[in-house]
């Protein structure tokens, strides 16, 4: 599928191209642009360059521009887009909420445990120490 493709806006009385002076390049150029995912081609105006050229059906040879997509492979453009299930996405959100929530529950009772086994500790290394000390009698 071959399409040609014209970009600019024309006078509606005298049918040329109209564009403001001094800011648009003057180098525009007919130029083959080839979507690599179906092969499709396109005949348009552009100031791209490139070493490539193609023959165009019309016998022409033209610069070629190769795309990974276009308006021709785009899912969006072909009617092949996948839509997201809203519920789904919100179910996966509380999923994940739930999960943060759990996950930071454990690190708080792993702390405090932490905590717990910090002071067991200093109480038998208190007592030890109390019953190393000489006992005197009196």
């Amino acid at each position: 599928m071959q399409q040609i493709l014209d970009f600019g806006h024309t006078d509606v009385y005298t049918n040329a191209l109209i564009m403001k002076k001094d800011i648009h390049p003057a180098d525009y150029r007919l130029v083959v642009f080839q979507d690599l995912n179906d092969n499709t081609s396109f005949l348009t105006r552009s100031t791209v360059t490139t070493a490539d050229k193609v023959k165009w059906e019309d016998g022409n040879e033209y610069p070629l521009v190769k795309v990974h997509i276009s308006s021709s492979s785009h899912p969006f453009y072909t009617g092949q887009e996948k839509l997201m299930d809203i519920e789904g996405r919100v179910d996966k959100f509380k999923a994940r909420t739930e999960a943060a929530a759990k996950a930071k529950a454990a690190r708080t009772a792993a702390a405090q445990n932490k905590t717990v086994n910090k002071e067991a500790k200093d109480e038998k290394k208190a007592a030890k120490i109390e019953a190393s000390k000489p006992v005197t009698v009196q």
